[in-house]
Order: C-alpha cells, then sequence, then structure tokens
C-alpha cells in the first residue's frame, strides 16, 4: 500500500496560478510521451508517486497522450484508483481537447460537440467526477471562438472541470478567449505554451497579455525536446527523440551550430553549479508570467535530476546577458 512521503512539501516551491487562488508547483509532471499503453506500467507508476513524494502535485494531460492516443489517461487513472485516490484533494489533473481523437467531423478541433465528448471521455479514462483544469488544447481556424469558449465554460458550470484554459493560443486570441469567458462567469486561468531558450515566441505579446489579464502561465518543450541536455554532446544516441521516428525532432534538427550554442550555454550552466536541463527550466521561470515548466521523464531518476533547479532559480544580469548574446537576442 503506497503512503505519500510525509515530507513533500517541503523543498518544493509552489506559485500563485495569475490572480486565482491556486498555486501550482514550479516543476509539473507531463505524461506526454512515456505513460502510454507501449510503457511498462511500473515505470510509469513509479515515475508518478516518486513525483508526488517530491511534492510535484499537478499532472498534465491530454486526451490524445500515449500512445496510443487516450492509454496515458488510462494509465493515470489506473495508478489513481490503485494507490493515489485518497490522495485525490492535494492532487491538480490537467487534460485538454482539441488534436484528432476518433474519425469523423466531431473527433478534433474546438466545436462544443467535440470538447464536451472529449472530457466525458477523459474522466471516464481516468475514472474522475472531474478536472481541474480542461485546456483547449489548439485554436480551431473554422469553428467560432464563442463556440469554443461556450464549451469550457459549460464544462465548468456542469462541474466536471474546476478551471479551464488555452494553449497554442496567439496573443489575440487569448485576449479574445479571456473576454469571451468573463462574459460567460467564467476566468481563463491559464495558458500553456511552448518556451525555451531555443523557442521564443511568447516574448513576443503573449507573455505580455497573460500578465494584463491576470493569467498564469506553464510552459511546454522547456527544454526543447532534449536539445538544453547534454543528450547529444556525443553524437545522437540509438535510443533518443533525434534518434527515431519524433515528428518533432531529427537528426537534421541538430546542427554544427546549434551544438556550439549548447555547449557554451552549458559552460553558463556549470559555472553556476547546475546541469544545462536544471539551468533551462531555470531560465523559463525567470519571467513573473510563468507559474510552472512542465517536465517529461523516462525515468524516475531524470525527474529528480531536472527538479532540483528549484534550488537556484536566481540569474544574475551578467548570465542572462551571455545567454541572449549567446541566442542572438
Amino acid at each position: 500500500m503506497y503512503i505519500a512521503n510525509k515530507d513533500r512539501y517541503y523543498n518544493m516551491k509552489y506559485n500563485r496560478c495569475g490572480n486565482s487562488g491556486l498555486f501550482l508547483p514550479a516543476v509539473s509532471l507531463g505524461l506526454w510521451h512515456n505513460f502510454g499503453g507501449t510503457a511498462p506500467y511500473e515505470r510509469s507508476r513509479e515515475m508518478v508517486l516518486g513525483a508526488f513524494d517530491m511534492g510535484i502535485t499537478h499532472f498534465d494531460l491530454a486526451n490524445n497522450y500515449g500512445p496510443p492516443i487516450g492509454s496515458a489517461e488510462e494509465t493515470f487513472g489506473k495508478i489513481l484508483k490503485s494507490e493515489l485516490g485518497s490522495y485525490r484533494d492535494e492532487i491538480i489533473i490537467s487534460t485538454k481537447a482539441g488534436f484528432r481523437m476518433w474519425d469523423g467531423p466531431y473527433g478534433e478541433w474546438g466545436s462544443k460537440k467535440y470538447l464536451i465528448a472529449s472530457l466525458d471521455q477523459s474522466l471516464k479514462r481516468m475514472g474522475l467526477d472531474y478536472v481541474d483544469i480542461f485546456y483547449s488544447h489548439r485554436p480551431d481556424p473554422d469553428t467560432p471562438l464563442e463556440e469554443t469558449c461556450d464549451a469550457l465554460a459549460q464544462a465548468v458550470k456542469s462541474g466536471k472541470a474546476l478551471y479551464v484554459g488555452v494553449s497554442n493560443y496567439s496573443p489575440e486570441q487569448t485576449a479574445r478567449a479571456y473576454d469571451l469567458l468573463k462574459e460567460r462567469g467564467v476566468t481563463l486561468l491559464i495558458h500553456q505554451p511552448s518556451y525555451s531558450m531555443l523557442n521564443r515566441w511568447v516574448e513576443d505579446g503573449l507573455l505580455d497579455t497573460i500578465e494584463e489579464k491576470g493569467m498564469g502561465a506553464i510552459a511546454y518543450s522547456p527544454l526543447a525536446q532534449g536539445l538544453l541536455t547534454n543528450r547529444y554532446f556525443n553524437g545522437i544516441p540509438a535510443d533518443s527523440r533525434a534518434g527515431g521516428e519524433s515528428i518533432f525532432l531529427n537528426d537534421g534538427n541538430i546542427t554544427p551550430e546549434l551544438l556550439d550554442k549548447t555547449y557554451k550555454l552549458n559552460e553558463i550552466a556549470q559555472n553556476r553549479s547546475q546541469t544545462l536541463a536544471q539551468m533551462a527550466l531555470a531560465w523559463v521561470l525567470k519571467s513573473s508570467a510563468m507559474t510552472s515548466v512542465i517536465i517529461g521523464a523516462s525515468r524516475l531518476s531524470q525527474i529528480k535530476e531536472n527538479a532540483a533547479f528549484i534550488e537556484k532559480l536566481d540569474f544574475t544580469q551578467d548570465e542572462l546577458d551571455a545567454i541572449d548574446k549567446l541566442l542572438n537576442k
């Protein structure tokens, strides 16, 4: 029988999510790639329970996480039922809908038909009455944003979600969604964008919009699919994402110029007594708009090592200037 570490909250840092009453851990665990039906269940269980023992209270999922799609939610639901159920009120569970899940015209994007049906399916897979955060996973170019916001508001008012968020929305789309939800009596809690040292699009208006609206933000891919680690310093391992069949990263992405930058970033990290990954995670949280970073993992030791970044969050101006110079910012 699992009994959580009694000291789990002593060493984790928690940040208020925008102007809300909700606090999120600085480190959130994403169940995107390594928690589906093709992954060993015991390893997934070890990572989820080990993360909770560290004070990581937020578990980030989506309807399409796996592989196969939906299976990460099933795995997490199994862990909840067998181990974590008694701690439900200490846990933030988020899920999303927006990408393709089933055949036909109602199986993806942002219609009310799809979003509500997908949320119901997610709840069933996880064995839950509600999720803490439900996201529109991506903007729909064809469905009116009013309809998508109707669905998000319905999720809250029906009790199936406590809060709602958006992911991958532009600054303008985010501001509009916030206003539409406010008209419906619901607050847009959080935005989940991609953000890393190598992917800084959010700095062109989105972070300002988030702060202006009093929202929170949580970054995904803060390590740029592993590029901001030492994973590729000595070539491309066969078992790495770039060495496999990932649509997000391949060996063509790993250029000599990029490697030179990461080597130099690693030198800055070493001078801070951090790994490159730890520094990259801390760097994302330097913005006052950012509430948390989502880390993925394939083993518990990786979670422990990367989460240690919270021990050193501050940067000197010289460090920030050196990083910007390397990245031509």
